[in-house]
């Protein structure tokens, strides 16, 4: 069974909030083991605010790193059928050769880290004539008027939002940039039972 998305509690857990919405995307609810779900809230939420308070800044670079490295060693021994790839700088970028699009038609998800009023984390679940489907855990109350952003609260098990490649490539800090190349940030994910490869589908090819 699968459960809807879900929104970040406060400010703070985007990161941890988009990293359990990849799993719970990939998975069945019957299949994620709870230290999964652990060990995300325990290893996210790692930045001191600049007075000093725990998780205000929210979740590091190196926090994601170390939670894919986890991930990957999760799968490695059987206990979930996932893989993660941590992407940075330059490989992270939308577009035909992208290796976060080439995901996405594959099958897989990626957690991004971009440009939403301050840096923020978002699960992108798909691609389709160029634009990109994602889960945006910040709930706003008010819809975006920027052009070819399209608000879909319709489809609560994969995407919120539909945003056109063009926002995602900004190196400015607009709304959805991924802004300068130096300090970009990405996490491909897999259940490696759903994966598709050249073996499995044709439609890979097209």
């Amino acid at each position: 069974m699968k459960n809807p998305l879900h929104y970040q509690l406060s400010e703070y857990d985007c990161g941890p909030t988009s990293m359990l919405n990849a799993i719970n995307y990939l998975f069945e609810r019957e299949e994620i083991p709870p230290e999964v779900i652990r060990n995300i809230m325990l290893y996210c939420l790692d930045c001191y605010s600049t007075e000093g308070i725990p998780g205000k800044s929210g979740t590091s670079c190196a926090a994601m790193m170390f939670l894919s490295s986890w991930l990957n060693s999760l799968g490695s021994i059987g206990l979930l059928p996932v893989s993660c790839r941590y992407l940075s700088d330059q490989s992270v970028y939308i577009g035909r050769d992208s290796l976060i699009n080439d995901a996405l038609r594959r099958g897989g998800v990626v957690v991004v880290r971009l440009f939403l009023d301050e840096w923020h984390y978002v699960l992108l679940t798909g691609e389709n004539n160029g634009a990109i489907f994602l889960f945006d855990p910040y709930l706003e109350e008010e819809e975006y008027t920027e052009p070819g952003v399209i608000t879909d609260r319709m489809h609560i098990f994969s995407h919120n939002r539909i945003v056109p490649f063009s926002y995602f490539n900004e190196l400015a800090l607009k709304l959805y940039a991924l802004g300068p190349v130096e300090g970009r940030e990405a996490v491909i994910l897999f259940n490696e039972n759903k994966k598709l490869t050249a073996d499995k589908t044709i439609e890979y090819f097209i």
